[in-house]
């Protein structure tokens, strides 16, 4: 299971915070609140998939008032969504020059750069993230470094940060699947179905554990256990790749 970097929308209403506390003028005032109106429509018409008119709310918002980052954050997303990546870098990174030590412009841009392949880049910019002591999920930054080492082949490292999201958040579902997933890989089938049982709990069912539950079971000798995760699997997604997965490497 390969989960998204979390770039949730709402992460972007939380950034109002990043403005400068600088005395402002009446008329930068009225330049403001006009890009929040703007940058409010924009991301109103996004979530409804209403892109043209998103963009062109957006463009206003940046018109009234080019520093401000929210506005910044919500056309990245846009244009990460019509897969124009150039432009989305430049406002993910413009972000994060005006906001510099805010978690959540760091983490959004973080999770950008893993997602074109910059780990580097990424590993730097989740560590911004946790580093900011107003940022209030720090343990999304944390998975989401923890993801984006998977995907650059380094699942120690990974491990490392998944523990740190867990100690801040024991819920967290994701790095709870995913030191599973680790820990079933260095044959530590115990550790493995802990964790996802602790993931199980949570009642987020997926075809992704469901299989990787069957395959810890299968490592630790338990058919019975084993079968059960099957049967759920086929039961509850039969049409899924991860059924199929099961049914090819299931003696008939």
């Amino acid at each position: 299971m390969r989960l998204k970097l979390a770039l949730a929308l709402l992460l972007i209403l939380g950034l109002g915070a990043c403005a400068s506390a600088e005395p402002r003028s009446k008329s930068s005032d009225k330049a403001r609140n006009a890009a929040e109106i703007h940058v409010a429509l924009g991301q109103r018409y996004l979530q409804q998939g209403k892109l043209e008119l998103a963009l062109e709310k957006l463009e206003k918002a940046l018109k009234f008032d080019p520093s401000y980052v929210d506005a910044h954050t919500v056309i990245a997303v846009l244009y990460e969504r019509i897969n124009d990546e150039k432009k989305a870098a430049e406002h993910y990174r413009r972000a994060a020059e005006l906001a510099p030590r805010n978690g959540a412009v760091n983490n959004n841009y973080g999770a950008f750069l893993c997602r074109n392949g910059k780990f580097d880049e990424a590993a730097q910019r989740f560590a911004a993230a946790v580093s900011d002591p107003f940022y209030k999920t720090p343990d999304v930054a944390y998975t989401n470094s923890g993801t984006c080492f998977l995907q650059g082949g380094k699942p120690d490292r990974a491990e490392q940060e998944f523990r740190k999201a867990l100690e801040l958040n024991p819920s967290n579902a994701e790095s709870l699947f995913h030191l599973a997933g680790i820990l079933f890989q260095k044959n530590d089938f115990l550790r493995a179905r802990a964790f996802l049982q602790r993931f199980d709990a949570l009642g987020v069912p997926n075809a992704d554990a469901l299989l990787l539950g069957h395959g810890i079971e299968t490592g630790l000798g338990n058919a019975r256990e084993a079968g059960e995760y099957a049967r759920r699997l086929r039961s509850e997604f039969p049409d899924s790749p991860q059924r199929q997965k099961l049914e090819s490497s299931t003696p008939s």
